[in-house]
């Protein structure tokens, strides 16, 4: 039994350094998830948005189909010390129930993570995507979204209290929005109407970032990075991107 599980974990490592040999035009990849490695200046610098994604994509179905490593996350620790080239930055809900590193089968150094629930933009969110991309390399935003979200219900409920009110305004556009187009009951107890609001509050956070960024929508439109959105399933833990 110990062998097998050996192996799962062996011809696992394997998929990932052929992920990021196809991406980075090849060289000699080491298996980073297990010898402590971190992404360098370099492995980044040949990474595309497409590969990013790819990567992002293998990395959700290995956590679905529950093939995580375990990392080395000591020396990890010691060799990100002086430095980080991210592949991607994420922006999450707050959510406990969705482990974005984990999601991704990302370890120490390999993404940035923001979260604010509902996954909401502000400037402190784009000043941050900002630094990710610009300043320190990353090739992908990624919008992530999620299925029962309390946020999104909260919004469609008209919640009012403290400054959660305040970040609830933010949602009530897709609310609105979702609602004009919706066939149905139009309330936080239906699955598929809470679903429907959640993309179209991604959709709008992309579209937020691009009007609110000069800096972000200059690197999309010359193909330095891409922008995109994602939803979890919080039933199965898959992601589709969209």
């Amino acid at each position: 039994m110990k062998m097998k599980v050996e192996m799962v974990k062996l011809l696992t490592s394997v998929a990932i350094i052929a992920v990021m040999a196809s991406c980075s035009g090849g060289g000699d990849k080491t298996n980073a998830a297990m010898d402590g490695k971190v992404l360098t200046a370099e492995e980044q610098a040949k990474l595309t948005p497409d590969c990013v994604i790819e990567i992002l994509k293998k990395g959700n179905e290995e956590f679905v189909n529950n093939e995580l490593i375990v990392r080395n996350n000591t020396e990890r620790v010691r060799n990100s010390a002086q430095g980080q080239h991210p592949m991607a930055v994420i922006l999450s809900c707050l959510d406990s129930r969705v482990p974005v590193e984990d999601v991704f089968h990302r370890a120490i150094g390999d993404i940035f993570v923001a979260r604010v629930a509902g996954n909401i933009v502000n400037p402190d969110i784009l000043g941050s995507m900002e630094f990710a991309c610009k300043a320190s390399g990353a090739k992908l935003i990624v919008v992530l979204g999620h299925g029962s979200c309390g946020a999104i219900k909260s919004a469609i409920d008209d919640v009012e209290l403290g400054n959660i009110t305040e970040m609830l305004s933010k949602i009530k556009p897709a609310v609105k929005e979702t609602k004009a187009a919706f066939e149905g009951e139009a309330s936080s107890s239906n699955k598929e109407f809470v679903e429907a609001v959640c993309h179209h509050n991604i959709e709008l956070m992309i579209q937020e970032i691009r009007q609110n960024s000069p800096i972000l929508k200059e690197m999309e439109d010359k193909g330095e990075i891409k922008i995109v959105g994602g939803y979890y399933d919080m039933y199965t833990g898959k992601v589709d991107f969209f």
